[in-house]
Parts: C-alpha cells; structure tokens; sequence
C-alpha cells in the first residue's frame, strides 16, 4: 500500500504506539490484584487506573508542540523512554500513593499519540491522511496485548515482573525507534529553511475556534470512552458476571483487537465516504449500543435482564463503531488546520485523554453511589446523544451558511 520512507515511517511508529499503549494501559491489569492486595474501594480503583491516562492526556498538547519545534523523531524517543523508567520504578512501589506516583510517569506513553500524529502526517498528501493516521491510530491494540498476555505473566510471577517486562520492552522500542526512523519532510523543510518556530500565541490561535471543542467533545468518547470500556471491561465481568480475572482479561482483550485495528478501515471510510458521514454513523449506533448495555444484567433477575452473551456482542459492536468514530475526527484535523496539527491534535487528543481519565472514575463513584453496574453505560450514553444533538446542529448550521452563500454568488 505504501513504500519507500513514508511506509517506514508509518509501521514503525505504528510498532512503537502499540507498546506506548500496551504500557499505557497496563493497570487495567495488574490494578486488580493491587486492588485486592491493598484493599481499595471502587473510586479509588478508578483513580487508580486512571492516573496514567491522566498525564498521557495533559502532556499530548505539549508534545505535540514540541513536535513541532523539535522533529517527531527525537520527542517520540525520549517520551517513551522516560516512561520505560517510570514503569520499571513502578515494580517497587508498595503503597497506594507511591502507585499513584508511578502511574503519572507510565502516562507519559500515553502522550505518544500527539508525538506520532504530528510526526506521520506530514508523510503523507492530505488525500491519503486518514488512512494513514487510521492505521498509526490502530496501535491502539497495544491494550488487547496487555489484556491477553499481562494476566498471565501476573498469575505466574506477580504483577511486578509485568511491570518490569512491559518497561523493558519499551525502552528497547524507543532504541530501535531512535536508529530506524528519520525526521519528518515537515521538520526536515523547517530546519534548512532556518524557519524561526512559532509563538505559544499563535500555536494556541486555532483553539479560540468553538469547532475544536466540538471535535474534542467527539473524541471524548470515542476515544476516552475506548479507553474507559477498556480499564473496566475486566473488573465489570468479574463483578457482574464472575468471571475469572484471566478470562475477564482475554474477553477485554478481544473488544479491545477490533476497537483498535477497524481505526484503519476508519480511516479509509473517512477519506472515501468522508469524515462527518462515519461520524453521524458512530454516534447513532453508539447511543443504541450504550442503551442497551444501560440495561441489568440478567443474574440480577430483571425481566429484561442482558446475559454475558448479549453484553459482550453488544460491547463489541460499541467498540467497532468507536475505531471508526477515533479516525474520523482525526482525519477533520490536519483538513481544517493544516499549519496547527500539533496543536489542535494535541488538544483533541488531551480532551480524549482525559475521558479516558475521568470515565473510569466516574464509573466507581457511580457504582459506589448507585449500587448498580450497568451506570455507566447510561453516563456513555449522555455523552452520545449530547454529542449527537450538537453536530447535527452545528452541519445544519454550517450548510444553511454554504446554502446562502452560494444563493448570493449566483444572484
């Protein structure tokens, strides 16, 4: 499909994010034996889990400037090899607030997506981004190898060892990074033309521009969301449903493979039936999927009761819909704001983060407050159709605005 730098640049960036997410993402795991060995209540196995997401959110718009100012190249290599070490520590941690501590630095793998985005883009005509940005997003399925292989690596030597062969793993990736890759043409133009780089100002200008935010709300979910389902999926079975950690982990796992590789057929989707078309079809059948998962579980004797069976084909189908949702709104960037990507995709990304950070912690104060599993569904939901409601009125707006305009011109 490609060859030559850009096909290089692409896989191999794909090869890193993968691990990037498979570190990210590694306390959905080894969180739940933390969570019996210390004894945490429902919310704090949310913040728990959700601290690395917290900081692979906030460092995304970061990133993504530095990006700009100092090639994808080196900052994707340093970003995952700060996190390497954070993760490596986090095998000695021994007290909740010592994993909290950890947990920030294994986040920063998490901000490796505002490093790629910025860096791949450039490789590519504006035609053939959304594939591309499709198939780097599908390293999300670094969370289905953590879900498939971490258990097992728990059961037979603890949750340490997978600590410390997850953060081995990823420092040798960011080695083979560092000597396999070059600059991206965009850094490379920069850097001969002696191009002086931009002010915070104007990297920030795009963001007074309401059409961001509505971009990140979208994200929220679809990838905060992705996220979210992913953390919880083990702890929701095995709570709901009594399923055995490592089945609970194999199942996640395998909602996380399609979640994360159909970003690429999103993509594709995107540049050839465009990026609002698979947007209107993401959130459509995300608030009909979400409603349904809103409903009891069959084992609490509710008439209209959903049985494992249904709840993950269900989730399943969720999870398809939000890859095509994730390479949607990416493929809007780099067409609205071509000079901005770093900025505007880190931004987008950060917001994304940060549902995946929030979620999981407004799930266990939900369970807590509620009693009732299926909560979160309904708050996914909320999301949905709030998401729903204010894309279709601002298209609507937006196509009034071309209507009339054309209607003057033609006068």
């Amino acid at each position: 499909m490609y060859t030559g730098e850009p096909a290089k640049a692409l896989w191999i960036s794909t090869g890193a994010f993968t691990v990037c997410f498979a570190v990210w993402t590694i306390f959905a795991i080894i969180g739940v034996r933390i969570k019996q060995d210390l004894g945490l209540s429902e919310a704090q196995f949310g913040l728990l889990v959700g601290t690395p997401i917290l900081t692979g959110s906030v460092v995304r718009l970061v990133l993504g400037i530095w990006t700009g100012r100092y090639g994808g190249r080196l900052v994707y290599t340093l970003t995952m090899l700060a996190s390497a070490l954070a993760t490596f520590l986090l095998s000695y941690a021994t007290t909740y607030t010592e994993m909290l501590i950890a947990g920030l630095g294994v986040g920063l793998a998490g901000g490796s997506f505002a490093v790629g985005v910025a860096y791949v883009s450039p490789f590519f005509p504006p035609e053939r981004q959304g594939t591309a940005l499709g198939i780097f997003g599908a390293g999300n399925v670094g969370a289905a190898v953590t879900k498939f292989a971490a258990p097992f690596v728990l059961i037979a030597w603890g949750w340490q060892t997978v600590a410390e062969i997850w953060a081995l793993v990823l420092a040798a990736t960011a080695i083979i990074f560092w000597f396999s890759t070059t600059d991206d043409p965009a850094f490379r133009e920069r850097r001969n033309r002696g191009v002086v780089s931009k002010s915070l100002l104007q990297e920030f200008s795009p963001l007074k521009n309401i059409q961001v935010w509505r971009f990140s709300l979208y994200y929220f979910f679809a990838f905060g969301g992705f996220v979210a389902l992913s953390l919880w999926l083990p702890r929701y079975l095995v709570g709901v449903y009594g399923f055995d950690i490592a089945v609970a982990g194999m199942v996640a796992a395998a909602y996380s493979i399609p979640g994360s590789i159909f970003r690429a057929f999103g993509g594709m989707l995107s540049d050839r039936k465009g990026a609002r078309t698979v947007m209107y079809w993401m959130l459509g059948v995300s608030a009909v999927a979400t409603l349904i998962l809103s409903l009891p579980a069959a084992s609490e004797g509710h008439a209209f009761g959903i049985t494992p069976a249904v709840f993950i084909v269900t989730v399943f189908v969720l999870g398809f819909v939000m890859s095509l949702g994730k390479a949607a709104v990416y493929k809007h960037i780099p067409a609205y704001y071509p000079e901005n990507v770093g900025a505007v995709g880190g931004i987008v990304g950060m917001m994304g983060g940060l549902g995946g950070f929030l979620l999981p912690i407004a799930f266990g104060l939900l369970k807590d407050m509620t009693g009732l599993w299926s909560s979160c569904f309904l708050l996914l939901f909320a999301i949905v159709a709030i998401s729903l409601i204010w894309m279709h009125v601002s298209v609507t707006r937006m196509q009034r605005r071309a209507h009339s305009a054309t209607a003057t011109a033609t006068a």
